[in-house]
């Protein structure tokens, strides 16, 4: 593993590799700035003016959808930026199930306001928006990166691994499950700990816009109620909606017109929250692996590993509660 940090250069102005740059669309693969020898996609969209960035996620099986040149913006009033996670179709590298993979969206932003500056309004105006796998990378986004995003819009999404492998009786998801985190959770029920939301929820200071069917059989509903039933009791600031009757091998299925568009307003107003998250001067992180925010970096001895630290911003001080890693301070 190769660890470079924010006082180095977070990637190469030129790309690995490009596919194709239009008008409208760039399709490119940049480098890594924490994992040595993997190069991941990017599908970013340019918006006519400057505009906030909006981050998204694929699903579990899934990469992103290629664009063609003539693709114009998924979303008129912002800079979209599609991450195609390590080991996918047109990235290098091995899926590690929200490991290293999400310091990738990390690297996504830091480089598109490094090289698109000129079509963003403001770098701290940040959003993401997953559902299905993507929606549990979401979960362990806003824990891992607790003062990025402005909003995060988390759709069917895996808030719990253990439960999510205990669950897949077909093995859906299971034979890829322990190949991608490389242990099941019998063998190390801290290794899924470490790369699920529902272990740092209480680091979240993202708004979050969480939506599931009820009937859903691929992610149970259960995964969304547990993570907003211990958001809530941690005061932390999230809406939820669970559509009645939606769900089945498809995510949506049976969704009524009516619920369709009360869905598409919930994600509208999730894109209009305009203030950034701010850490607070001095309180207690959990460490899942790994923890990045504005002021310092954490990186815990494996990422398989859940630690805690206390922290004090004016004294630039830190120390480690529980567990032990590598700590950076930000220039």
């Amino acid at each position: 593993m190769d660890f470079l940090f924010e006082d180095v250069a977070i990637n190469s102005n030129e790309p690995d590799t490009v596919f194709f740059k239009s008008e409208y669309v760039d399709f490119i693969r940049i480098n890594s700035t924490i994992s040595d020898s993997v190069a991941f996609a990017l599908a970013i969209y340019k918006p006519r003016k400057p505009s906030p960035i909006l981050l998204l996620s694929h699903g579990w099986h899934m990469s992103l959808l290629a664009p063609k040149p003539e693709t114009e913006s998924l979303n008129p009033n912002f800079l979209v930026v599609q991450v195609d996670m390590r080991g996918r179709q047109y990235s290098t590298g091995q899926p590690d199930c929200n490991g290293f993979e999400l310091y990738d969206f990390y690297d996504a932003y830091r480089y598109v306001i490094s090289q698109y500056a000129e079509y963003i309004t403001d770098p701290s105006q940040v959003y993401f928006m997953g559902g299905s796998g993507g929606g549990g990378n979401g979960y362990g986004l806003v824990g891992k990166f607790p003062d990025l995003f402005c909003s995060a819009m988390i759709s069917s999404g895996i808030s719990d691994y253990a439960l999510w492998f205990e669950a897949d009786s077909i093995g859906e998801f299971r034979d890829e499950m322990i190949p991608w985190i490389g242990v099941s959770p019998e063998e190390s029920a801290q290794a899924y700990q470490s790369r699920s939301g529902i272990t740092t929820v209480e680091n979240v200071l993202t708004p979050l816009y969480v939506a599931h069917g009820e009937t859903d059989m691929r992610v149970s509903v259960v995964q969304s109620r547990i993570y907003y039933q211990k958001a809530r009791k941690l005061k932390k600031m999230i809406e939820y909606k669970e559509f009645a009757g939606v769900g089945a091998r498809r995510h949506w299925s049976n969704m009524t017109k009516e619920q369709q568009i009360e869905k598409d307003a919930f994600r509208i107003k999730a894109l209009e929250t305009r203030m950034s998250p701010e850490l607070p001067v001095s309180g207690e992180l959990v460490v899942a692996g790994f923890l990045v925010t504005k002021h310092f970096s954490v990186f815990m001895n494996s990422i398989d590993e859940v630690g805690r630290i206390r922290y004090d911003l004016k004294r630039k001080k830190l120390i480690f509660l529980k567990g032990s890693g590598k700590v950076i301070w930000k220039i």
